[in-house]
């Protein structure tokens, strides 16, 4: 079974986020990729004043629709980090659009103190089954706390999924560049599964995010990583029948 991870920019527009993550979905099919994972808030960004525009709840509607119909097209499982609005209150969800039309949302429980202010944290982690195997996904900062994927991981899961988007001020985004990388290959050696950190890439809300997406195999081996200022795709195949 092939995963993938798309590293991507991020911009102010739900349009273009939306025919990114289409694009890199067809060719990752292309590729014969089963799940992909795309950036955290991949799809809808972090600036207020798109996210508070007067229509943009049903924009939003709209896109996840032909997201999930192009899950169902393609073959192809795809994560998706957005906004989702419930009500008054408002998450960092990653949302898992399954090929059989199945969805299943996870909202990010460790805020940074900047999200703070505006996202509500979730509560509870997703483990969900596909193609015969188990996966879990988290997002972000919430790869800090081993103790999360460690819960995943008790579940069976082969492989973990971490969202993220490490938005920094340029000085702070290259001094975190150790830590960022290391800490999916800890969680992958720790739990003995694959770990798959899709991040983005470039300049979004005054901040740049220096890529570094990765796959790690369960012995904390880097299979491969993505450079700093690239939209691309990373993939690899998950052997059958070993944990």
């Amino acid at each position: 079974m092939r995963l993938g991870a798309a590293q991507m920019f991020i911009a102010d527009s739900l349009a273009v986020n939306e025919a990114t993550i289409l694009r890199l979905a067809g060719e990752a099919a292309g590729r014969g990729v089963e799940l992909l994972a795309f950036p955290e808030m991949g799809l809808t960004g972090y600036n207020p004043a798109v996210l508070g525009r007067p229509g943009f709840k049903e924009e939003l509607k709209g896109s996840l629709d032909r997201i999930a119909r192009a899950a169902a097209d393609l073959g192809v499982g795809l994560i998706v980090g957005r906004a989702e609005f419930a009500g008054e209150r408002l998450f960092n969800t990653a949302s898992v659009f399954l090929p059989d039309g199945s969805v299943h949302n996870y909202r990010k429980i460790h805020l940074t103190d900047a999200e703070a202010r505006y996202f509500t944290p979730g509560a509870g982690h997703l483990v969900f089954n596909y193609n015969g195997e188990k996966f879990g996904v988290i997002i972000c900062r919430d790869q800090n706390y081993p103790e999360l994927a460690r819960q995943i991981a008790g579940e069976g899961t082969r492989a973990l999924f971490i969202l993220a988007a490490h938005y920094y001020q340029p000085g702070e985004a290259r001094w975190k560049l150790p830590k960022n990388r290391a800490l999916p290959i800890a969680r992958a050696v720790e739990n003995h599964c694959y770990v798959i950190l899709a991040n983005a890439v470039g300049s979004h809300i005054g901040m740049v995010s220096l890529g570094n997406s990765l796959i790690a195999d369960p012995d904390g081996g880097l299979v491969v990583m993505a450079d700093e200022a690239s939209e691309t795709l990373l993939t690899c195949d998950l052997p059958e029948g070993t944990t």
